[in-house]
């Protein structure tokens, strides 16, 4: 059976999702190529927006991050940067457009990992807007201490949402430094067997240029005596 106690506590666990939008992704951006996003915000919204390169396709880790509102407004720009956090308070409605740019590249793509966040304006609101609350009597109403359960979800919704960032944003360090990693690992695969090739490329030409000391016939000792 549904009580009003089991109700008001459904509803109260569901205000995160309500109040709250956030969405992460994580895209590869071609080189020369621009990748734009688009997110209706209202008044009063807050709008967070945390991006990192976690990946450069043996260049650099950065990128080119603008926001823009749907009259063109740039709101702010980040040329050429591996990351960076964006926090800011909507004054009015509009569309937010966010492009991630790699257009300065021409031959390394980009895999950049971004989270975005919208907290709605109602959110500290309360109840006031839940019809569920006038059928209760004052002393139910003071039994459930209504208020008193709301902020303590809210903080632990805040705390929770606040751990989850971090640990998105301790898997996007990690994912950078792994992949950083394996860029060492490749240059320096790669730089030893340039070593090698010439060592051995050495080594033969020494071999070569002994042995035709002692071979007069050869058409290195005699190329030896012209010299």
């Amino acid at each position: 059976m549904y009580t009003p106690h089991l109700v008001l506590t459904t509803i109260t666990l569901l205000l995160p999702a309500i109040f709250c939008l956030q969405k992460e992704l994580t895209i590869i951006i071609s080189p020369g190529a621009k990748d734009c996003f688009y997110e209706a915000a209202k008044a009063g919204q807050t709008v967070d927006i945390e991006y990192q390169v976690i990946d450069g396709s043996h260049g650099d880790l950065d990128i080119s991050f603008s926001v823009a509102d749907s009259s063109g407004r740039l709101l702010y720009a980040d040329y050429k940067k591996s990351d960076n956090i964006h926090r800011f308070r909507q004054s009015h409605d509009t569309e937010l457009t966010f492009c991630f740019s790699n257009e300065f590249s021409r031959i390394n793509s980009k895999t950049v990992f971004f989270e975005i966040i919208i907290e709605k304006e109602d959110e500290d609101a309360g109840w006031s807007n839940f019809d569920i609350l006038e059928g209760l009597s004052p002393e139910e109403f003071y039994d459930m201490k209504v208020q008193d359960i709301e902020d303590i979800i809210k903080r632990v919704r805040n705390n929770l949402t606040k751990a989850r960032q971090f640990q998105d944003m301790l898997q996007s360090h990690e994912a950078r430094d792994r992949n950083i990693a394996e860029e060492n690992y490749f240059k320096v695969n790669a730089w030893s067997f340039f070593q090698i090739i010439v060592m051995v490329g050495v080594g033969f030409c020494q071999v070569v240029m002994v042995k035709s000391l002692f071979d007069t016939d050869s058409k290195a000792h005699k190329w030896w005596s012209k010299m």
